[in-house]
């Protein structure tokens, strides 16, 4: 079996550690973080590291390393520490859950996190560090660049091209055969279906509250 440190002592490292011990042929054997977010030197049962110094308690060439790190600062903290951790020489780990549909011709970089109920169709190509939360659908022929955080229940139509340190937000839809251009934000619910700009920010209207009359209520 594969042993595997997470770097991170938060929940998102707590979930990790979760998926990878009961659906991964990894073993986790600890924990790591900077030294100024240490505050306890036990996590999950498991001994926490600086990370500084993280290769004098752990050879490269003995584990691999996976870094819980969400969307901060669109994706671009997890992208650094991804980098640090490969100028230390060590090889990095993906979650693929068993309860995804993913068809053996996809394309998949290294450094993924992909939760359950994630459908990714044939000839889907999807790069280096990105998180597909639980429930997507990645339609055909997409492609989905580097260091994206797609979140839950969004659907990616057919032939959508999503460029690099991009943020999907939960139940978004992407019309077929469009692009999200580098470091889009797309927020909740948002239905994007013509071509988003470098930077971008695109959301919905939030829901309103509406005081009904006696008529309308009896209405109803």
């Amino acid at each position: 079996m594969k042993k595997v440190i997470i770097f991170g002592n938060r929940q998102t490292a707590e979930l990790a550690h979760f998926y990878f011990t009961n659906d991964s042929q990894y073993q986790v054997v600890g924990f790591t973080v900077d030294a100024e977010y240490i505050d306890s030197d036990i996590f999950c049962g498991l001994p926490v590291y600086e990370f500084k110094d993280i290769e004098t308690r752990f050879p490269v060439e003995d584990v691999y390393i996976f870094l819980a790190i969400t969307n901060a600062q669109m994706n671009r903290v997890r992208e650094a520490k991804v980098e640090e951790a490969k100028k230390k020489g060590y090889r990095l780990a993906s979650y693929i859950s068993t309860k995804a549909t993913i068809f053996e011709n996809v394309k998949l970089g290294e450094h993924c996190f992909i939760l359950e109920n994630n459908t990714i169709q044939p000839f889907v190509e999807i790069g280096n560090n990105n998180i597909l939360w639980s429930g997507n659908h990645i339609g055909h022929h997409s492609k989905i660049g580097h260091n994206n955080f797609i979140t839950s229940h969004v659907v990616v139509s057919g032939n959508t091209i999503i460029g690099d340190n991009c943020f999907i937000g939960v139940n978004s839809t992407l019309r077929n055969g469009i692009t999200i251009a580098d470091k889009s934000l797309i927020g909740a619910g948002s239905f994007i279906n013509r071509n988003t700009e470098e930077e971008g920010v695109y959301k919905t209207n939030f829901a309103e509250k509406y005081h009904l009359n006696s008529t309308q209520i009896k209405g109803m």
